[in-house]
This record gives C-alpha cells, sequence and structure tokens, in this order.
C-alpha cells in the first residue's frame, strides 16, 4: 500500500484566467477583455464634448469625441451587431484603438478561465468582432474583438469626415463670434 506524499503529489497546472467586462445591447450579452477598455462612461457626460460627423460612408459612426488628446469615434453597438434600436446609457471608450462603443449597461466583471474558438458556423464579418466564446453560468457569451469595430479603411474614411466637421464647425463659430 503507498501513501501519497506532498513530494509525491504532482502539482497541478494553474488555469490563467481572464478578466471581461459583461455588458448588454439589446438584451444581448456580450463579454470584452477588461484590459481593452480604458474607461466607462455615461453618455450623459460626454454630451458636451461629443462632436456630430455628418458622413454617410460608415452609418455606425455619427459623433467622435476627444479624450486626452485622442479622438475616439463612437460606434453604436446596436448598428455595428445588426441589433434592433436602443437608447444606450454607456459608453466604453477602448484602450488600444480610437474607438468608442455604445453600450445600454454593464452587467459586471468576471474572470474566464477559457476563451473557445469561434465554430464554423460563424461566417464573414462576425469572425472579426470576436475572438472566440465562453461559457459563464450556463450562458454561452461571444467574447469581442476590439479591433473589429472599425476597419483600416473604415478609419481613414471617418478621419476625412472629421477634419471636414471639425473644419465647418470652427467656420461656424468664427461667424457667429
Amino acid at each position: 500500500m503507498k501513501f501519497a506524499t506532498a513530494d509525491a503529489a504532482k502539482p497541478r497546472r494553474a488555469r490563467a484566467s481572464e478578466a471581461v467586462i459583461l455588458f448588454c445591447i439589446a438584451n444581448q450579452t456580450f463579454a470584452i477583455a477588461a484590459d481593452a477598455v480604458q474607461e466607462i462612461r455615461s453618455t450623459d457626460s460626454l454630451g458636451g464634448t461629443a462632436i456630430e460627423i455628418e458622413q454617410a460612408e460608415v452609418p455606425k459612426v455619427r459623433h467622435l469625441v476627444e479624450r486626452a488628446r485622442r479622438t475616439y469615434y463612437v460606434v453604436s453597438g446596436c448598428a455595428h451587431f445588426g441589433l434592433r434600436v436602443t437608447r444606450p446609457t454607456l459608453v466604453l471608450i477602448l484602450r488600444q484603438i480610437r474607438a468608442a462603443v455604445l453600450v445600454d449597461s454593464i452587467e459586471r466583471m468576471a474572470d474566464v478561465a477559457t476563451i473557445h474558438p469561434l465554430p464554423r458556423g460563424f461566417q464573414g464579418q462576425e469572425r472579426k468582432w470576436y475572438r472566440g466564446l465562453t461559457y459563464l453560468e450556463d450562458r454561452v457569451i461571444p467574447v469581442i474583438n476590439p479591433g473589429g469595430f472599425l476597419t483600416v479603411e473604415e478609419f481613414a474614411r471617418l478621419d476625412q469626415a472629421a477634419a471636414v466637421s471639425i473644419a465647418t464647425q470652427q467656420l461656424e463659430s468664427a461667424v457667429q463670434g
């Protein structure tokens, strides 16, 4: 008969978990890596600082906001994911890209142990939108790829439209002032 000793016990490989923020858009829950989000703001707090940009090429973006000397394009989560239109109350300002996302609510933060690859059923744009899927409390939740909100081409079109909008607003202010 052998007895288990502390020496004989094999160390278990600790699973690295990832902190995510669970948020909702049109009653759909999504997850995003917590370290991909720079800050979460109320849409009311951005009201006076958001600049409307007039362009039709990227319909999911209608505003930009300046934060810490950076321009962020505000993406409608509803329009991006093709969900019913809601009245978002929060904006997630992303860390690595010049985008912010309008969301309805924050559910909570959670640690997830595994992000599973997308099944083959996910085709086209969805493959860019999501990093994978996670299973949390009997729910399958898509994990967002922050870089999937706007493409390089969309950023270029938005930069052009923003330059025109800002110049127009400055001209209007000079005429009124």
